[in-house]
């Protein structure tokens, strides 16, 4: 009987230890995941949102195992965008990435009809959302209960606190020796709106800190590409006096790099770390920092969670919002200024970066997100443009 019984425990524990591994490879499976990103207006080569996200959707499904493949809408539209969202999904793609603003008709189109895939959806606020589901949208997101209006139960949605990095690279421009600056935006949507608030922020702070007064012209393009009215208007500034803009918005830093390539001016990328790309087309040394996303890590973080790790209920419903997440080492934040910036021994360098860094995350330095207007400042003179178009 004792033998029995021995005999039985062990089969027990021999086929609870297979239920438990069974289990844990579930959680790590990748093998029933197919991912694919979808592109906004641009293509996976504009040196920017588009590009970032594919090379790190690209670098997850390689070193996982994972087919992977990026769909191109036909047009700027959400038909077209919805389009190739089913199109990846009739072929057994079932993680779909998204990247930009203009991703939120497409959810709230493609989303609750397609259940049980998972939508990732990076830059797609609230208020993107809604302006696509709710009728004579008044652009007031927090009147709005998103539930009441979409399901996301099967959607992740990350944005950025644009207006910390902003913050950053004004702060950074002026403390470098810059007292003659620019804001050049692309459409005024929210993201790029907190991009240029945060800006005339940081460009204040720093200026109060050192105990001067700066000049800086605003003005949004209205697209977010260049072209020749874009060009002149930064030929203008340029010629009179600005030394170095912050241009926001997809290809549209071509118009500032362009203008300022023919007076030795400067420029600051955005999305991602630019100088790269810039200085590679327009001269060396012109690309003095970039207020960055951390776009790479974001979707890279959360492709691991999701697939490798098994935690899409984390993820599944959430809109967060990514800023810092240390103090202590700024290359960990998802929203940050790069390594290439020109430091500067005795007026701004790594080490002041990491001092500003650690205040902001501390709560010393606060900086506002809102973008009703453009933000009031003591020291700086804002000579607001409106658009070019």
């Amino acid at each position: 009987m004792k033998r029995f019984l021995s005999v039985v425990l062990c089969i027990s524990f021999v086929a609870c230890m297979f239920v438990f591994a069974s289990c844990g490879n579930k959680q790590g499976d990748t093998t029933s995941y197919k991912v694919a990103m979808i592109t906004d207006y641009g293509d996976i080569t504009d040196e920017s949102f588009n590009q970032t996200t594919y090379e790190a959707c690209k670098a997850f499904c390689e070193a996982n195992k994972v087919p992977f493949a990026y769909f191109k809408p036909a047009g700027d539209n959400t038909t077209d965008r919805v389009a190739m969202i089913d199109k990846a999904i009739d072929e057994g793609y079932n993680v779909i990435v998204m990247p930009g603003f203009a991703f939120g008709g497409a959810i709230v189109e493609a989303a609750p009809k397609n259940k049980d895939v998972k939508f990732i959806a990076l830059d797609v606020s609230k208020g993107d959302i809604l302006e696509a589901a709710v009728p004579g949208y008044d652009y007031e997101p927090d009147k709005y209960e998103i539930k009441d209006y979409v399901d996301l139960s099967n959607v992740y949605c990350a944005i950025y606190q644009e207006e910390l990095c902003g913050y950053m690279a004004g702060y950074a421009a002026v403390k470098l020796g810059y007292t003659k600056l620019g804001f050049l935006g692309g459409m005024a949507v929210p993201a790029v709106v907190r991009y240029g608030h945060g800006y005339v922020q940081g460009v204040d702070a720093a200026a109060k800190e050192l105990g001067i007064t700066v000049d800086l012209n605003y003005v949004y393009g209205g697209q977010f590409f260049a072209d020749a009215d874009i060009t002149a208007v930064m030929d203008t500034w340029y010629s009179t006096g600005t030394e170095i803009v912050f241009a926001c918005g997809g290809g549209i830093y071509a118009s500032a790099a362009e203008a300022a390539q023919k007076v030795n001016g400067k420029v600051i990328g955005v999305d991602v770390d630019q100088k790269p790309i810039i200085d590679a087309k327009y001269g060396a040394g012109m690309t003095v920092t970039s207020a960055m996303k951390g776009l790479y890590p974001a979707t890279y973080d959360a492709l691991t969670d999701i697939i490798v790790g098994g935690k899409w209920s984390e993820y599944a419903g959430k809109i967060v919002n990514l800023g810092l997440v240390s103090g202590s080492d700024p290359t960990l934040n998802y929203v940050q200024i790069p390594t290439t910036t020109s430091f500067l021994k005795d007026a701004f360098t790594m080490d002041d970066y990491k001092a500003l860094v650690a205040d902001m995350f501390s709560g010393k330095i606060t900086v506002s997100n809102d973008i009703s207007a453009i933000p009031t400042t003591t020291n700086v003179t804002v000579n607001n443009k409106g658009n070019i178009k």
